[in-house]
Parts: structure tokens; C-alpha cells; sequence
């Protein structure tokens, strides 16, 4: 009955079959939550666009990715300017001028370079063998022990000592006053929202919601000739090598009969006894404004807790450590045997994804199956 079944209506999953759509396939999406847009979807609660499933702004230095998004909705100038509470500290991120004032109360970028500079040599690192030596060895002490150690241990639920030093080597330090946090060259918010984005990139095509591809496999494939399947890659082969690690976030959603909480769309929480890694205020995502233009006049606020995966959760970002790595290899050689499947997006490739990263490798599948 169809070229493509596509399990997930997610990024990946959407943009292929809009173009598989366009190529004159004929395709069905299906996804097992109750709505479209996966990770991306945003609810509309009190005239805000929540971000569901943590929040997400889109920056990309891609200009065919820009230009193919921008076909399906239109972006603000919203601009990543995260801020860290240090036990009711403030400090601007990503670490720069603002930063390092407020940390140290030097003034130019040469005392500031000077002052990591100290602490690195005090530290003593020549070869960082972990996250926490990798850390100071780029910032200094002061910096790591406030704003990097308690977040990322919450976030992994490791000691910083225990995580790969990988995990940090982009970390930006800058040494002017500009606190944006991506240096993208396009970046943004979709106009009304993630999902209206994705109902453009669906439009016309066929979509069961509340369908679990995996508990009717047999009966589902039947209708294809080929699956691109944009689930966890270990859950499709029932676990069988085991489960792969992966981070899950818990979201606790509140709306505030006040116009403005935090005054910033992300606070961080640095130190190690606040729960939470971050609460996000969703309306400052847009200015604070409705899709007409209104003031708001209540806000809504999420707190996000991090915690271990495990089987029956959602799984949100892989572990990307040297054992899950091995797991994966050995996942990707069964997905290879598997002739009409094409695993593709953040689960099914078991990687980390940015949302431009995860529509350029759909792009890119779309060239190489439709031609």
C-alpha cells in the first residue's frame, strides 16, 4: 500500500516524509505518542507555546538546513543568552566578560586571561584524564566549582571525575562581552510554535497517532516496502545485547498567576543541592508576547530534573561513553543485516543530534533512497 512506512512524526521522520511525498512516494507516519513534532512538540497553555519536552532553539551555520526549515515556518530573533544561580549568584552564560567581572572583578580580557591562566597552572593539568581536570584546565577552579561541577554532575548523575573529558572540549569561553550563547548564524524560534512547523512539513500526508510500531511490527510492515524507523535502535532488536544508556529528564510544569517570573527564558541551577538542572520560563521564548502580538498576562514555568534511564522511560540523550559506544557497534551491524529498514535520527543512530544536525542527516538520506 506504501513506499515508506516512517515510524516517528519527529524531525527526522517528518522531513523525509515530506520529501519522499514530494519525490511522488506514497507514505504513512506513524508515531505512539498522541501528537506529532516528537521532542520538538510544543503545547499551547495560558497563549504560550510551552516546549513539552525541554526546550529547544534552533541555530544552525547550515544555510541549505536554514533555508529548507524556513520553507515550513517563520523564525524570530530569539537569541540563547542562558543565565546560572549559583545559590542566588547570578552570572551570565556562556562564560564571558559578564562572567568573569562577577567572578574575579577583573576588568579587561587580559586580566581575566591572566586569572585562568593561574589557576590552571595551580590545578597542575598537562593531559586532562577526565571531565573535572578537562574543565579547569579551560576555565580555572572558581568557574568549574560554581557553575560547571554541581550542573553537569546533576545532568549525568555522575561525579565529574568519572565522565570522559570529551564531553566538555567545546566548552565556550570567550573573552568579550558577548553572551550569545549559540554564535550561530541563523537561530531562532518558529513563529507559533514547533509543531505548526511540523504540520506544515505533514501537510497532506497521512499520520496515525497512538500507534506502537514495535507492539504491531508484523502487521505494520506488511503495509511497506520499505520502514525508516527513528526509535531507539536496541529497543527494535527487543534489548537483546542489552539496553543502551541514555539520560531522561522529568518536566514539572506550572502556570504562574504573575506576567514574569526569572526574566529570562533558561536559568541554570549550578549548585549540587538545588534538584533541578534548569527551569525554563517558556514565554520569554518569543518576548513574552501572544500570536497576535498581546502581552501575556500569566507565565509558565518548568522545572527539569535529570535522572538515569531506564526501560518505559523516554529516553532523551545517549550516553556517549566508550562502553555504550561498543554496545551500538554491535546494534548497527544487526540494523545493517535488516534489508528494508533505514535507522535514522537521534535513537535509531544513537547520537547526540542538534535539531539542524538531525534534518541535514534526513536531508541527506532523502538524497541518497529518492535520488
Amino acid at each position: 500500500m506504501y513506499d515508506y512506512l516512517i515510524v516517528g512524526a519527529g524531525l527526522f521522520g517528518s522531513v523525509f516524509a515530506r520529501q519522499a511525498t514530494d519525490a511522488g512516494k506514497k507514505v504513512l507516519v506513524i508515531d505512539k505518542r498522541p501528537n506529532i513534532a516528537g521532542n520538538v512538540y510544543t503545547e499551547d497553555i495560558e497563549k504560550i507555546h510551552v516546549h513539552k519536552y525541554g526546550a529547544h532553539i534552533f541555530h544552525t551555520n547550515n544555510k541549505e538546513v536554514w533555508e529548507y526549515v524556513t520553507k515550513f515556518a517563520e523564525f524570530n530573533r530569539f537569541t540563547n543568552s542562558p543565565v546560572a544561580n549559583y545559590k542566588g549568584e547570578l552570572y551570565s552564560l556562556p562564560f564571558n566578560m559578564y562572567t568573569f567581572n562577577k567572578m574575579w572583578n577583573v576588568i579587561t580580557p587580559q586580566e581575566a586571561a591572566a586569572k585562568i591562566e593561574e589557576q590552571r597552572k595551580e590545578a597542575g593539568i598537562t593531559e586532562p584524564q577526565n571531565l573535572e581536570e578537562q574543565a579547569i584546565s579551560l576555565v580555572g577552579k572558581d568557574i568549574y566549582e560554581k557553575l560547571i561541577k554541581g550542573y553537569t554532575e546533576k545532568q549525568w548523575g555522575r561525579d565529574c571525575k568519572d565522565l570522559p573529558s570529551f564531553i566538555i572540549k567545546r566548552l565556550p569561553v570567550r573573552l568579550t562581552f558577548d553572551n550569545n550563547y549559540f554564535n550561530a548564524l541563523y537561530q531562532g524560534i518558529p513563529v507559533g510554535g514547533y509543531t505548526k512547523m511540523v504540520a506544515n512539513m505533514l501537510d497532506g500526508i497521512e499520520v496515525r497517532l497512538n500507534t506502537d510500531y514495535l507492539e504491531n511490527k508484523d502487521e505494520l510492515d506488511k503495509l511497506a516496502e520499505k520502514v525508516v524507523y527513528t526509535g531507539a535502535i536496541d529497543a527494535y532488536f527487543d534489548y537483546k545485547l542489552g539496553a543502551l544508556e541514555y539520560r531522561s529528564v522529568r518536566f514539572d510544569t506550572e502556570v504562574l498567576d504573575t506576567p514574569n517570573f526569572q526574566g529570562n527564558a533558561a536559568v541554570n541551577y549550578t549548585d549540587r543541592e538545588t534538584p533541578w538542572t534548569r527551569i525554563i520560563e517558556h514565554k520569554w521564548f518569543e518576548f513574552g508576547k501572544d500570536d497576535e502580538g498581546n502581552d501575556i498576562p500569566k507565565t509558565v514555568i518548568s522545572r527539569e530534573y535529570s535522572s538515569e534511564w531506564k526501560v518505559g522511560d523516554e529516553p532523551y540523550y545517549p550516553v556517549n561513553d566508550e562502553k555504550n559506544g561498543k554496545l551500538y557497534q554491535e546494534y548497527k551491524k544487526l540494523a545493517e543485516d535488516e534489508k528494508n529498514v533505514i535507522f535514522g535520527g537521534r535513537l535509531g543512530e544513537y547520537k547526540y543530534y542538534d535539531m539542524d544536525a538531525v534534518i541535514a542527516s534526513a536531508l541527506g538520506l532523502c538524497e541518497k533512497e529518492l535520488g
